[in-house]
């Protein structure tokens, strides 16, 4: 199945959420079975999603619908060279005020720090990455450079020494849940910004 754009991915999670008409949650799956049945599903379950009703569409805006969410102007930097995982992290940062900007490689992440750093609240990055550096290099280089964006790094190996990370940087072993990338965010843009010395 082909990969859906973050839009389309987001509406879908949007249209799915808890207190939505059961009629709106059935066109919803209906939609995503439409996608299936254009890849060439068995006809057997086409027969079936072809049973699904589909209620006329409503005129009026939905009253239950989230207000847009405001961004800030602050930037969230996720550094991931599985692209499926990066894909996941700046989905899930761009539901916060934070706009999510997502990088392949250390590199990429420092070419962004040196034209926006000011403006950069996270930096959430894999300490595995392709590239020349790694991600406690970043770390280091952002800690060093940058002391007022709040880093954290993560890693599905087992979690590097403490002498390795640079003061107040945060380790979030994989898999990491969303709860914890959300709850980076809010302290990235609630809390007061470390003293720089």
């Amino acid at each position: 199945m082909p990969i859906k754009d973050r839009s389309a991915t987001r509406a879908s999670q949007d249209t799915l959420a808890p207190g939505l008409a059961l009629d709106q949650i059935g066109e919803a799956l209906a939609s995503f079975y439409d996608d299936l049945i254009a890849e060439g599903i068995p006809e057997n379950l086409a027969a079936l999603v072809r049973q699904v009703h589909q209620p006329e569409p409503v005129s009026e805006p939905d009253p239950v619908a989230a207000a847009p969410i405001r961004k800030s102007g602050r930037i969230a930097l996720v550094v991931e060279d599985d692209a499926a995982t990066q894909e996941v992290a700046v989905s899930l940062l761009d539901e916060t005020e934070l706009e999510a900007v997502g990088c392949a490689t250390a590199e990429e992440a420092l070419a962004v720090m040196r034209d926006r750093g000011g403006d950069v609240a996270l930096v959430f990055a894999d300490i595995q990455l392709s590239g020349v550096m790694d991600g406690l290099q970043l770390a280091r280089a952002v800690a060093m450079l940058w002391p007022t964006a709040r880093m954290v790094v993560t890693s599905g190996r087992r979690s590097p020494r403490p002498d390795l990370l640079p003061e107040r940087v945060v380790f979030i072993p994989k898999p990491w849940r969303p709860q914890d990338v959300l709850v980076e965010a809010e302290r990235a843009t609630s809390a007061p910004p470390p003293a720089v010395p």
